[in-house]
């Protein structure tokens, strides 16, 4: 599983690394740059997640339909080259133009159902976290070395640097990332976007993953333009010390979360604790004196988003249908890129209109409409899989039962093999055996 894991989630994490880096600095340093106000560095801070939103439903349907690979490089393509139009700005305009091209390389949804393609559904869990982890560890090294490197070297070397991670990742893509299986499914319709905002357990799901994307860029704004402010007087370059504990502590909080989740079968209570984090921490940003407890509060924000980050994906590729994947992560990843972009407009617009403590109640306030929805998120149903020999079994027969205990069935074309989801304490894995043989 590693090695199919593994190259991917480096493409993913380099893609990332790059945004990252300048995350925790891009809003202090586009206050420099001709033609700027807060609303506009607003949306530099979440622009590329405007256009994320726009492609991650075409991307994730056009991976359905021409291959993985081959929309994994355009999207690498197209974050190349806003990445050197960032590098290389001279106004807010410029900039902001570069971070919606960054952003139409909308990759992400892909890479999450190519890893489904490749990983069976009782390890997949365990593939995602690997995932998450490895983004975790770009956030906890951009959080680290953007401060420090933006300081010294300014913003634009922090582009350069996102641009040469995208050849890299290129590089990756062709190198050492396995060619999925060929799967075949059994249904006459393809995926459609009402069937999936019509299943209760995707559609939470959604809301989630968006409200966690937006809640972040919101943090991204305010945090660097607080501590830096007259409120506490930090220089840029000592940013790193609150951004690099709360990525460790975020980092030490992910495995646990993503053994009890998925292990376990909890992620409703993981999800409801990390709301509750979300909630004390802007609650602490926005009212506290103290620098301590500030960074305190940072830790609990980071702390809580990646608890979630690796539950979220799993889950959506849970409740799905094999053909509905690519979709359902499409539109799942477009609502929360959509969901960024308005964290980070709205925090723009916020500072130029409100004090830090009405944000921080506002924000809060929010949160708590959205852990009062999250209550009634049911735990996922658990299945079991069957893999059999696809000339052993009678399609006919299993076309008869997949309404009953089977949730669905497919078949990898590659391996000759028919994959069987079903039910494991509703009929017994002979008694299945039996009826869908041949």
């Amino acid at each position: 599983m590693f090695k199919k894991v593994f190259p991917l989630s480096a493409i993913l994490s380099l893609r990332f690394l790059g945004l990252f880096l300048v995350l925790p600095v891009i809003s202090i340093y586009a206050l420099e740059l001709e033609g700027a106000t807060p609303l506009l560095i607003g949306i530099v801070v979440g622009g590329y997640a405007l256009t994320q939103a726009v492609f991650q439903v075409p991307f994730g349907a056009m991976s359905d339909k021409i291959g993985r690979k081959p929309t994994l490089l355009v999207g690498l393509l197209i974050f190349l080259v806003g990445s050197l139009m960032c590098a290389y700005s001279t106004d807010i305009y410029m900039l902001m133009i570069g971070r919606f091209l960054q952003g139409a390389g909308a990759i992400g949804s892909v890479i999450t159902a190519m890893i489904s393609d490749l990983v069976s559904e009782e390890i997949r869990g365990k593939a995602m976290a690997i995932m998450g982890a490895s983004i975790a560890l770009s956030f906890a090294l951009a959080m680290g070395l953007g401060p420090v490197l933006g300081a010294k070297y300014g913003v634009e070397f922090l582009f350069i640097l996102t641009a040469i991670f995208a050849v890299l990742a290129m590089i990756l893509l062709f190198t050492k990332v396995p060619t999925p299986p060929k799967i075949k499914h059994t249904y006459h319709a393809t995926a459609k976007t009402s069937d999936i905002l019509r299943d209760p357990n995707l559609l939470n799901m959604i809301i989630i993953n968006a409200m966690q994307k937006g809640l972040m860029t919101i943090a991204f704004v305010l945090i660097p333009i607080i501590l830096t402010s007259d409120a506490f007087s930090w220089q840029k370059a000592d940013l790193y010390m609150a951004y690099l504990p709360a990525m460790l502590f975020g980092l030490a909080a992910m495995g646990p979360a993503a053994i009890f989740g998925e292990k376990h079968n909890k992620p409703k209570e993981i999800f409801l604790l990390s709301i509750v984090l979300f909630i004390a921490s802007f609650l602490i940003m926005g009212l506290t004196t103290s620098s301590l407890l500030f960074v305190v509060g940072v830790i609990l924000f980071f702390i809580a988003f990646n608890m979630m980050e690796p539950l979220v994906q799993s889950m959506i590729t849970k409740f799905a249908k094999v053909h509905q994947k690519g979709a359902a992560i499409g539109i799942s990843n477009s609502v929360a890129y959509f969901a960024t972009f308005i964290g980070g407009t709205s925090a723009g617009l916020l500072l130029g209109m409100s004090d830090r403590e009405t944000i921080g109640i506002s924000v809060a306030a929010v949160a708590g409409v959205w852990l009062l929805w999250t209550l009634k998120l049911q735990n996922p149903t658990k299945y079991s899989h069957l893999y059999l020999p696809q000339d052993t079994v009678n399609i006919n027969k299993l076309q008869n039962m997949e309404n009953a205990h089977i949730a669905e069935w497919y078949i990898n074309d590659t391996e000759k093999l028919v994959i069987v989801k079903y039910a494991s304490l509703a009929i017994q894995k002979d008694d299945l055996i039996a009826q869908i043989s041949k």
